[in-house]
């Protein structure tokens, strides 16, 4: 059975023609395991949301959730999947259509090992709330990091705020409370689904180059894993902490996983 399926309205994609140049849509991107997935309400929430913002209308719930479904039982047990709602009019216009939505399977993933050290970039994303399409500035950034000797990028705003990463959520430890930052991002599912299991306290708070001495552990967290240790940013270090690691992995899997 393959592990790479494609579906354009639950069927399988035969005619991709709309999408060869469709920088305007938006996606979500979760991890399935046994055919499970943990946050469907927070995935469809997202693709809900953000559809009413850029198209005005959205896909329903149930026939999302079908389309999902017939994409994971195509493949094996465990795939990563990417959602994608798209209007078959493309970009530059106002003309409105019947929204699709394409489904995409692959290999399961878990992202990097870790520790890693990233660089800082000053960006803004467009439309931080929402996880759409055709975004080259992360790449761009991505690469450029790698060049220098990093792993990764994180993003600082014109008001020299940590708000998030490349592809990722950033989350601080403070030795007792898990911090997130307070600017404008993008809240991962992962993200949300941790904030919304956590026994330990947390809270949000402007994080700055200057004042990242002031934690003891960093993580990335995206659709991948709740947690990936961040050695530094920058030219500030953290320790190896462990804990802080095991907290959100106990958070993230305290979710449970369900059917579609």
């Amino acid at each position: 059975m393959t592990q790479y399926v494609v579906h354009r309205n639950g069927r399988p994609a035969e005619d991709l023609a709309p999408l060869a140049f469709a920088g305007y849509a938006h996606f979500t991107a979760l991890q399935v395991r046994g055919h499970q997935i943990r946050g469907l309400d927070l995935h469809l929430d997202r693709l809900r949301t953000a559809s009413l913002e850029l198209y005005g209308n959205a896909l329903p719930d149930d026939l999302v959730r079908e389309h999902l479904r017939t994409a994971v039982e195509a493949g094996p047990e465990d795939v990563s999947l990417t959602a994608t709602v798209f209007s078959p009019k493309g970009e530059f216009t106002a003309a409105s259509a019947k929204l699709e939505l394409l489904v995409r399977t692959g290999p399961p993933s878990t992202g990097p090992a870790g520790p890693l050290a990233l660089t800082t970039f000053e960006h803004e994303r467009f439309l931080p709330a929402f996880k759409h399409v055709g975004e080259p500035a992360k790449t761009y950034a991505l690469r450029q990091a790698i060049a220098a000797g990093y792993d990764d990028a994180a993003f600082v705003d014109r008001r020299g705020r940590l708000s998030e990463a490349t592809i990722w959520n950033l989350a601080f430890w403070d030795g007792t409370q898990v911090v997130w930052p307070d600017a404008e991002i993008l809240t991962g599912i992962t993200m949300a689904i941790v904030r919304r299991q956590l026994k330990v306290p947390q809270r949000t708070a402007e994080i700055t180059p200057g004042n990242l001495s002031g934690f003891t552990g960093a993580v990335v967290m995206n659709s991948w894993t709740p947690g990936i240790a961040v050695r530094r940013i920058g030219s500030a270090e953290f320790a190896d902490e462990s804990e802080f690691l095991d907290v959100l992995h106990q958070a993230y899997e305290a979710e449970p996983l369900i059917g579609l």
